[in-house]
């Protein structure tokens, strides 16, 4: 089975291929087809990523995912299909298990779980994460993990939307929970912000996001999912006050339009360099 790899990138030269050689470095010949479509690029992401044997690159002079992605799909060939951010780490056992995943009758989407590197991070985002992770939409939910697998038939749903802000989203609001899966044993390496400005940026542009899709309100957080957590986990209730404050405040940035929607909030501190 060979499964076709669509990596949208925008300025990603000091990750991609780091990130492609992951993918790579266990796979078999002729196993996957990878498409990097390099949109609206300033730096050397185009060079960076021919640089990997077996990878096409295509090229658009206007930065945008949504355009990256449908272009990326006019160049793919196989399914299972899967979506890859290019600051995303995941390997080829992972994929696999995505793509086996989508195989299965009836599924026709499936993302890896997320695993974190923290290390770097500064103790408010570290707290921040600690309890948006035990979130009960966030643990079900295919968005916020950089992959999405599809079939041919997931394909052709994803395909029918409108091009969303929170593309991961839309994706996920797509599927009824029968036909969506998250593969507990594939895993994407996620690097979080490394400052807490960047990480309020990530916020409001998820808010922003999610405010654009309709039925997206199923996935927005609830003070019955904090309590959940905090019920479950009560050593939780001391990072709480710091998840609250960054929700509270993307809330009201968004609500009060402190930041232009056609600005995109990019988080650089996650794809510095090591």
């Amino acid at each position: 089975m060979t499964i076709s790899v669509v990596v949208p990138a925008h300025n990603e030269e000091r990750v991609i291929a780091a990130n492609l050689h992951r993918l790579l470095a266990d796979a078999q010949p002729g196993e996957f087809d990878i498409v990097v479509v390099c949109n609206g690029c300033t730096d050397r992401t185009a060079d960076a990523a021919r640089a990997v044997p077996n990878v096409r690159v295509a090229e658009l002079a206007e930065a945008g995912k949504p355009a990256a992605l449908a272009y990326g799909d006019t160049l793919a060939v196989e399914f299972p299909r899967l979506y890859l951010d290019a600051d995303i780490a995941l390997d080829a056992a992972s994929a696999r298990l995505l793509a086996a995943a989508v195989s299965e009758p009836g599924v026709h989407a499936a993302a890896p779980s997320r695993r974190f590197t923290l290390d770097r991070s500064p103790l408010l985002v570290r707290a921040y994460y600690s309890v948006w992770e035990l979130l009960p939409g966030v643990r079900d939910g295919l968005f916020g993990r950089g992959a999405i697998a599809v079939s041919a038939e997931g394909h052709e749903r994803i395909c029918s939307l409108p091009a969303a802000r929170s593309d991961d989203l839309a994706a996920h609001l797509a599927f009824v929970p029968a036909e969506r899966r998250v593969v507990s044993g594939a895993a994407a390496v996620i690097n979080p912000p490394r400052t807490t400005a960047d990480l309020f940026r990530r916020r409001v542009r998820a808010l922003q996001g999610t405010t654009e899709l309709a039925g997206a309100e199923a996935a927005r957080t609830s003070w019955a999912d904090v309590a959940a957590v905090v019920r479950a986990r009560p050593a939780e209730l001391v990072a709480l006050p710091v998840f609250l404050a960054f929700a509270v405040g993307a809330k009201l940035a968004v609500r009060w339009g402190r930041f232009d929607r056609g600005v995109w909030l990019r988080d650089e501190s996650s794809r510095a360099l090591s």
